[in-house]
């Protein structure tokens, strides 16, 4: 299986995959990373997925940062492509299966199932709470689509404010949200990449609302989308996506965690929920949830290592 990203080496799945391997068992599985720059160009895109498709040995691949340019570069190299995928304009999994290469847009899934963790039940229609989303690509777009369809159209959140650096991100985005069905939370696209603006934006929301690093920064670039002078909600639910790097934007919110009565939650559990899909799906797998209690025990160690 590959894993195409930036910084694939420093990534805890790389220690993790051959003890989940085992627990699955997977006799013989290996997981090899390609990196990618962040400027990629077209074709470094195409030849992974062509190299990808012919080496019998490869199974398929976990993708990371590079989601939608993949796509956009490699589109007519897939014989199919997922619902999720067709819509958001991305693909995070590619498999194989009777000689066909086949794109998966699991984000709107495993982001989804790790922001359920998150949020108490009723979280939206109980606190009125708002979505800011710093970040309009692959991330994102997935979780703005988990939020505008969730079951229970109650307990949906009022407003999503999504805010890129990319006026071309953002019209990808829009044009995603206008595919879902009506009924879906108002949305704003807001075109910044300014901290300070951010901080406007941030102090405009009400109490209880959810506010989320997209972004990268913090891992894959320096800094944070706020400054250190932002002013986060009382009782906001903060998630930053990574969960290695510096961080910059997960210190901030703990920084004024116990003042404000936060949550402030790392990607931990986005990285648990879509690495276990992505592996199921290139291998063919059928997880159970006592198989799932079986990889958390194993990833409990790989939490403890700082920095990973």
């Amino acid at each position: 299986m590959e894993f195409i990203g930036v910084s694939t080496a420093r990534s805890s799945i790389m220690e993790l995959f051959p003890r989940w391997a085992k627990v699955l068992g997977l006799k013989d599985a290996r997981l090899v990373g390609r990196d990618l720059p962040l400027d990629a160009k077209p074709e470094a895109y195409r030849r992974a997925v062509e190299e990808l498709r012919t080496d019998e040995l490869s199974l398929g691949a976990l993708i990371t940062t590079h989601k939608i340019r993949l796509l956009e570069a490699a589109y007519d190299l897939f014989d199919e492509l997922d619902y999720y995928a067709r819509l958001c304009g991305e693909v995070s999994c590619i498999s194989k299966r009777d000689g066909r290469l086949i794109g998966h847009a699991k984000d709107p899934v495993t982001a989804g199932r790790a922001l359920e963790d998150l949020l108490a039940p009723g979280h939206f229609g109980r606190t009125g709470g708002e979505v800011l989303c710093f970040g309009a690509g692959g991330a994102g777009t997935a979780i703005s689509v988990h939020l505008m369809t969730r079951p229970d159209p109650a307990d949906r959140p009022g407003r999503i404010v999504m805010v890129d650096r990319d006026a071309g991100r953002l019209e990808a985005l829009r044009r995603v949200h206008a595919g879902l069905h009506s009924g879906s939370p108002r949305a704003e696209y807001v075109r910044n990449s300014g901290p300070h603006e951010n901080d406007r934006l941030l102090a405009e929301l009400p109490p209880g609302s959810l506010i989320i690093n997209a972004t990268g920064m913090g891992k894959d670039t320096p800094g944070s989308p706020i400054t250190g002078e932002a002013r986060f909600p009382e009782k906001g639910v903060i998630w930053e996506l990574n969960y290695r790097g510096e961080l910059d934007f997960l210190r901030q919110a703990r920084a004024r965690q116990r003042e404000l009565n936060l949550t402030v939650e790392d990607g931990w559990r986005y990285f648990l929920h879509g690495w276990s899909e992505h592996i199921a799906e290139v291998f063919h797998l059928r997880l159970s949830p006592e198989l799932l209690q079986q990889l958390n025990a194993e990833a409990r160690d790989g939490r403890m290592k700082p920095n990973r």
